[in-house]
């Protein structure tokens, strides 16, 4: 009887050699191991996602512009816009955050759906008049890059709380002010978006210094632009 047993197993064994293992070795020939049903569905992470984080609604805020004309988020409905907050004196980071903004200036001019706000964190030596002039010596071009400013206290209370952007003054550093060199990028319903970093976290904001972050945000703007 154990003979006969071992006879039925074996049998058994090479049926299965002769039918399932000539199909596996030509899947494993093509290619197609890990194309089966069941590992499809099991497939996880590996997924880009390409959509952009919603951080929360930009901060209300209401500034003079270089045209002396009141500037709010009302200005920029329907309108992808960058944020920064800078002064025109500043001679260590904001004359690189300029070119930045500049070459993101170039890169939609003339398109309505887009715009710039840059606010000063020092609104005693930056009235209109001194924003137009820096304005104009940088060679902007758009009618909807707003240079801003107004009361300090406001301006630093929106820096610091309302976008949770570093602005300070301190007499130890160059020019008197300390600020952060990111850009705010707002969608068309005035909320903050961003994309995932490589481990998948927000960045929150675009790094206006260096080529990789200003790269990063024109991306990001056309695709707003395009929602």
């Amino acid at each position: 009887m154990k003979n006969k047993s071992y006879i039925g197993i074996s049998f058994i064994i090479l049926v299965f050699a002769i039918l399932v293992v000539p199909k596996i070795v030509q899947r494993i020939q093509n290619g197609s191991v890990t194309s089966a049903d069941r590992l499809d569905k099991v497939q996880i992470g590996n997924v880009e996602d390409t959509s952009l984080v919603k951080i929360g609604p930009c901060p209300k805020f209401e500034l003079i512009s270089q045209d002396n004309a009141s500037v709010s988020n009302a200005t920029f409905k329907g309108k992808v816009f960058v944020l920064e907050f800078f002064f025109t004196s500043c001679p260590t980071i904001c004359p690189k955050m300029n070119q930045s903004m500049l070459g993101i200036e170039k890169q939609f001019f003339g398109n309505p759906n887009f715009g710039i706000a840059s606010i000063s964190i020092d609104p005693v030596t930056d009235s209109p008049k001194v924003l137009k002039e820096h304005a104009e010596a940088l060679g902007v071009k758009s009618s909807n890059w707003y240079f801003l400013t107004g009361d300090k206290d406001y301006i630093f209370n929106l820096a610091n709380k309302g976008f949770n952007l570093y602005a300070g003054e301190n007499s130890k550093v160059s020019g008197g002010f300390e600020h952060s060199g990111l850009f705010a990028l707002i969608d068309k319903n005035g909320i903050i978006r961003c994309r995932r970093d490589q481990f998948g976290n927000p960045i929150l904001y675009y790094d206006g210094l260096e080529a990789k972050g200003v790269k990063d945000i024109q991306e990001d703007i056309k695709k707003l632009l395009k929602e």
